[in-house]
């Protein structure tokens, strides 16, 4: 009687762990970047050339997105703009002095804030050229309270890419936008180990009860 009880067991945790496997590849994840503390240091979303022609460099956060892990995502999106700027050969640019930007990310699902650093030397652009790179740190958020300003992650976490180059005024697809890219991954066990351990208990399960109908 134990060990038919046990297979039974077994069999209720085969189907139990089917589920879990197939309700971990729906979940959707809810995060956003307009946090108060989403600015550049000092300045706010909106950073202002610090000499040459009048340029600007816009953040522009995004609300709340709901995404299905795992999932490429974007943070939002900057975007640099020079009516005056001329090209590198006609000589008129704009200097950005080095800056320093923090992008908040809130996992609204778990209910946990994390903070990416970005950092920059700046540089001087013209119309047709951007040396402004950002790098960031830390490069994860999550899982748990991993890199946490409060709240927790839980299983998810958030990954960002090691650097964010800003195109030029007159480059990309939306002239002089730059989209912030990451990742979001909600870790599960292998789908095939998990499915081989699954069908083995099922498989213990069925052979029990053949032997029982037997007898």
């Amino acid at each position: 009687m134990k060990i038919k009880h046990l297979l039974q067991v077994a069999s209720t945790i085969a189907v139990a762990v089917f589920i879990m496997v197939a309700s971990a590849n729906a979940t959707t994840i809810t995060f956003n970047t307009n946090a108060a503390g989403t600015v550049f240091f000092g300045d706010g979303l909106s950073k202002n050339s610090s000499s040459g022609a009048a340029a600007t460099l816009v953040f522009t956060p995004d609300a709340n997105i709901a995404v299905g892990v795992p999932s490429n995502i974007n943070y939002g999106n900057f975007t640099l703009t020079c009516a005056a700027c001329t090209t590198q050969a006609g000589g008129a640019g704009a200097v950005f002095n080095a800056f320093t930007f923090d992008l908040i990310l809130t996992d609204v699902t778990d209910g946990a804030t994390g903070e990416f650093v970005g950092t920059s030397t700046g540089g001087t652009i013209y119309s047709d050229l951007s040396p402004i790179n950002i790098s960031w740190a830390p490069l994860q958020l999550g899982p748990d309270g991993i890199n946490a300003l409060s709240g927790n992650f839980n299983g998810t976490d958030f990954t960002i890419s090691n650097m964010t180059a800003i195109v030029a005024p007159n480059s990309g697809a939306v002239p002089g936008e730059t989209t912030v890219q990451g990742f979001v991954n909600v870790p599960v066990p292998e789908p095939s180990t998990v499915s081989l351990i699954g069908s083995a208990l099922v498989g213990l399960g069925m052979l029990r009860r053949k032997r029982f109908f037997r007898q």
